[in-house]
């Protein structure tokens, strides 16, 4: 099961694959990072922060799941993607229609391609589980009785 999910290439790292198709997610989200004094990404821009991950969240959510929010060590970004191939299992993406921070078609694209996977498509944003939860555990038990 894949929710929202950037779904990274074989062998090669995100920076990469960002260089190579710079429009699987929205190129605002940079604007409202910072890297700190260990090099770690953090959300500088909390107001962009909420537009792109929690748009359909209601404000005290919102507000709740922005202080959870963590720096990022940027190590990982430049590191291939170690595995040889995605496990041969059957999988399900599930793509939010009002995504701001993943492009939808893109996610679409991958998740047919990479994964083989089947595609659902729920209203809303990029953090259903916060915004339309019992929407997205709809959707999961069906999947789960399927």
């Amino acid at each position: 099961m894949y929710l929202c999910a950037w779904v990274p290439e074989i062998g090669k790292s995100f920076a990469d694959q960002l260089r190579d198709e710079p429009r699987q997610l929205n190129p605002a989200l940079y604007k409202g990072l910072e890297f700190d004094g260990q090099s770690r990404a953090v959300w500088a821009d909390v107001g962009l922060a909420q537009a792109l991950i929690y748009a359909d969240c209601d404000e005290p959510t919102a507000q709740a799941a922005i202080k959870r929010l963590r720096p990022q060590a940027a190590g990982g970004f430049v590191l291939p993607f170690s595995l040889a191939e995605f496990p041969a299992v059957s999988c399900t993406s599930i793509i939010c229609s009002e995504d701001q921070l993943l492009n939808g078609e893109w996610a679409k694209r991958i998740a047919r391609d990479r994964l083989g996977a089947d595609l659902v498509e729920l209203p809303g944003s990029h953090s259903p589980f916060l915004s339309r939860p019992s929407a997205l555990a709809d959707v999961l038990l069906h999947l789960a009785e399927t």
